[in-house]
């Protein structure tokens, strides 16, 4: 598999090699050893998976004292998917790393804990994968506004459908992590 480092401390796009003839292709989508040379020591704890149409955002997203690691891909589909620093100590505090996953490319994104993470979806629907190093706390919840200009994501599609959670998520600068 190829490992590509971003812009952004610790996430990482993983590239895993398909083997593919007339009838399909075989890859494998994680491998303990492999994922522990690139890095990703933490062990995953919940398997999640969301289908979604097109035009559906869902994030930004984040836990405030058990932040999750999460390794994402999609498995039908296309997403255009985003992980944002959300740490006001980072030197990268704002940024954001923002890639397509997508049923050709099989691309997955490492997002490491303590970043806000979301996705829109690009085609008519998409199967989204996440594999997570903490369990998901309802009451830990937090989110970031999809639109905070501050950010400035160029998300890929206009007036996204949203959750009504999401539609109130809070500006970087308003984001309230304890």
């Amino acid at each position: 598999m190829k490992v590509i480092e971003t812009a952004l401390p610790g996430v990482l796009i993983i590239e895993p090699k398909a083997f593919g003839d007339h009838r399909g292709f075989f890859l494998e989508t994680f491998q303990v050893e492999r994922y522990r040379e690139a890095g990703i020591t933490l062990p995953f704890v919940q398997d999640n998976h969301s289908r979604s149409q097109r035009g559906v955002l869902r994030g930004l997203h984040f836990q405030k004292t058990r932040p999750q690691g999460k390794l994402v891909s999609v498995s039908r589909g296309a997403v255009y998917d985003v992980a944002v620093d959300i740490d006001p100590a980072s030197a990268t505090y704002g940024k954001f790393v923002g890639v397509e996953l997508n049923d050709d490319n099989h691309r997955q994104m490492w997002v490491p804990p303590g970043y806000a993470h979301g996705f829109c979806v690009l085609s008519e629907v998409a199967d989204f994968q996440y594999k997570c190093t903490d369990f998901y706390l309802p009451a830990d919840e937090g989110g970031l506004a999809w639109n905070d200009p501050d950010v400035g994501i160029p998300w890929p599609i206009e007036a996204p459908q949203l959750s009504a959670k999401d539609m109130n998520n809070p500006r970087l600068r308003d984001l309230k992590l304890r």
